[in-house]
């Protein structure tokens, strides 16, 4: 059974929140990777930088929805929300753009779990933590070359 230390990438390619995001960019297509973790200055993990929250910089600002009831105007999208979203349409470093609090597995993570939580929360990449210390990543092509090394032992 494929375990997270099995399969994680070690060879961590990191940035800072200070990092501009046309340079996040870059290493992403450099090094074909979907995300990269960002760490501080001790290396401790803060988050992640996915192509999904670059992808965002290129969309319309959202109008907020809303209906009015007896004069009154009620909101269907929370205020935060729409805040955050043009927040990181207009980053120019990591840390305007960059998820917080990323979800995160243990070396011990079995590969089924992994594809179950990148599924369930729409994540591409996966940090991989181990007592709180970054030692490896994960990302998509991670879990697919295990479809091959499958096939190949078959």
């Amino acid at each position: 059974m494929f375990k997270a230390s099995n399969i994680m990438t070690r060879k961590i390619v990191t940035v800072s929140p200070e990092t501009e995001i046309t340079v996040a960019v870059k290493l992403m297509f450099k090094h074909h990777f979907n995300g990269l973790p960002v760490v501080d200055e001790a290396g401790r993990l803060l988050g992640i930088i996915c192509q999904d929250d670059l992808i965002i910089q290129q969309k319309k600002v959202p109008l907020p929805s809303f209906f009015t009831l007896l004069d009154g105007i009620i909101p269907l999208v929370s205020y935060k929300k729409i805040e955050k979203e043009v927040e990181k349409m207009v980053a120019t470093t990591v840390a305007q753009a960059m998820t917080s609090n990323p979800v995160t597995v243990d070396p011990e993570t079995s590969l089924e779990d992994i594809a179950s939580l990148m599924v369930k929360n729409n994540v591409h990449t996966l940090p991989v933590l181990e007592k709180e210390k970054l030692v490896g990543v994960i990302g998509k092509e991670d879990i697919l070359r295990t479809l091959i090394s499958s096939e190949e032992a078959d």
